[in-house]
């Protein structure tokens, strides 16, 4: 029991959100984050390391003001939850596509000066994750089994493409990000419940 009381939230809503199901395939970089895989050929993701990391994610964000973070989202069902976000901690998002150079060329009218990137999945995410490594910014990314975590510099094990496994994770980590700012107390929830980010 004490155990379940260590998680950001009961374990319950992990399993409810599908933040552990991963894909058949396995990259050796994922390998550790793996707990078991089901008969139906589906990785499982280890709950503790998927808390653990949401935690670390969220610690290193605050070290950032708002306006110093990018948060990139090609995946669809990622968009609301990375609009909630954004609303919720004033965080800069791009959910669509990303528009080539925003990060490098001083030159473009939508130039962004970030000092921190977090993406959704590496895979549809590379341009930016290539602009942030050019740049020397660090990179957190959000990788399900089948990511490799080259030129990232905090993988999150999570199910990448689950609305709902998005939505929890997008929930917690603006929570945590403004309790270690001191904007939450630290027993204060958002405004927005973790059921909007989820779409439930």
């Amino acid at each position: 029991m004490a155990e379940q009381e260590s998680f950001l939230v009961p374990s319950d809503l992990y399993f409810k959100a599908g933040a552990h199901i991963g894909t058949k395939f396995r990259t050796k970089y994922m390998r550790q984050f793996i707990y078991k895989a089901r008969p139906d050929g589906l990785s499982v993701l280890n709950l503790q390391l998927i808390d653990k990391r949401i935690r670390l994610a969220a610690k290193m964000l605050s070290n950032y003001k708002p306006e110093d973070i990018l948060v990139v989202c090609r995946r669809e069902n990622g968009w609301d939850p990375v609009k909630l976000f954004g609303k919720a901690t004033g965080v800069r998002i791009i959910a669509g596509r990303y528009p080539p150079g925003i990060l490098t060329n001083r030159q473009l009218s939508k130039f962004i000066e970030a000092k921190i990137l977090l993406v959704t999945d590496p895979i549809p995410d590379r341009n930016t994750v290539n602009d942030a490594t050019n740049i020397g910014i660090p990179v957190i990314g959000l990788c399900d089994t089948n990511n490799e975590s080259n030129f990232l510099d905090l993988v999150v094990p999570c199910n990448n493409k689950g609305r709902r496994s998005l939505g929890l994770i997008f929930y917690l980590l603006a929570r945590e990000y403004m309790r270690n700012r001191g904007l939450l107390k630290p027993d204060e929830e958002l405004s927005l419940k973790v059921e909007e980010f989820m779409g439930d």
